[in-house]
């Protein structure tokens, strides 16, 4: 079986969950499209009352539950006032690196269901008014939001339906190149999320099952940081499918599937990861083993809300994490091989 086969249905499914606008919170529309993708291959999907989605998978033995975990939601901005002048002020959904945003498009989305589109902007924005233009510090001080509608003071935005509240959702700008890279905003960690939907493909099609009951859990909070705080107590052991970092003297690059051996919340578990560094090294994938000190996943979330499991860390590697994003398929392909290795599909 090659995996490569599935490489056109990996990227058309990150396409499908890429261009539906999920910051963190904002999780229904995402969602209802990966229920509507697993339930097509005839998979369950179970919606638990934090808005997660758990698809199950049955293995050979069903005496143990293994869960994967990759998240949908993203990092995005939320209103936070009108100005007198009709311009938006925000504060941020997760950690979105703000000078990245400056120009952006985005969308807001209000309560009752509109949308209006508009830009992302730093109130020096112009280079023939102010002289600060190209020095001007990029923060949620100094940016606004531009309204593609003819407003000119607060009246007018409240008029629109516009309050505090209201999600901003940034264009990812997703393209994937004849090279193979995939390029957007939040590969991390929609770009996980396609990988275990091609696994649940790959399974289908070839009639294979994992050792064990297997579960993918699609968290929704992640990168505000309770995405996997609860999880279901059958569960074992979870392994976090989420983006390898690359920089400084890290091993990982956009070609490899990342293995952590530590991030901001210590250690994760030795046998587990021993077993993922030793299955990537005796098949011959393109793996990298490194620490993550500024970075947290769904498996430090479970162990924070108390649950008996011990888990694990991968993904593929992504380079400019938390601004205009980029891998490779390469890591994708070796993310999932490492994943049917591990739950030793057969």
């Amino acid at each position: 079986m090659e995996i490569s086969n599935y490489k056109e249905y990996l990227f058309e499914t990150a396409k499908k969950i890429f261009a539906i606008d999920s910051p963190s919170g904002y999780y229904f529309n995402v969602t209802e499209e990966v229920r509507r993708i697993a339930e097509e291959l005839g998979y369950s999907f179970e919606r638990i009352e934090k808005g997660c989605g758990i698809i199950t998978v049955d293995g050979r033995d069903n005496s143990r539950t293994v869960l994967l975990s990759a998240h949908v939601d993203t990092l995005g901005l939320m209103v936070r006032s009108i100005t007198s002048k009709g311009d938006l002020k925000f504060t941020c959904v997760g950690g979105p690196i703000l000078p990245t945003l400056d120009g952006e498009y985005c969308r807001i989305i209000t309560r009752d269901g509109r949308t209006y589109t508009g830009t992302i902007l730093c109130e020096s924005a112009a280079v023939h008014v102010h002289p600060e233009a190209s020095s001007s510090a990029r923060d949620e001080k100094t940016m606004y939001v531009r309204i593609d509608e003819q407003v000119h003071n607060k009246e007018d935005v409240l008029n629109l339906g516009i309050s505090a509240g209201d999600y901003i959702c940034i264009d990812p700008k997703t393209v994937v190149t004849e090279s193979g890279f995939l390029k957007s905003r939040f590969i991390d960690d929609k770009g996980s999320v396609a990988c275990l939907l091609t696994l649940l493909k790959i399974m289908k099609d070839n009639n294979l099952k994992p050792q064990y009951k297997t579960k993918i859990f699609i968290s929704v909070f992640e990168e505000v940081g309770h995405g996997a705080s609860y999880m279901p107590s059958d569960v074992k052991e979870v392994i976090a499918v989420d983006m390898g970092c690359i920089g400084l003297d890290l091993n990982c690059t956009e070609y490899d599937v990342s293995i952590c051996a530590k991030d901001s919340g210590g250690p994760y578990d030795y046998d587990m990861t021993t077993k993922l560094i030793n299955l990537a090294k005796e098949n011959n994938l393109k793996y990298a083993v490194d620490i993550y000190p500024r970075y947290g996943s769904d498996v430090g979330a479970a162990l924070k809300g108390g649950h008996n499991i011990k888990g694990a860390l991968i993904g593929p590697g992504v380079a400019a994490s938390h601004g205009m994003e980029r891998t490779h398929y390469s890591a994708m392909e070796n993310t999932i091989k490492l994943l049917m290795l591990y739950t030793d599909c057969k």
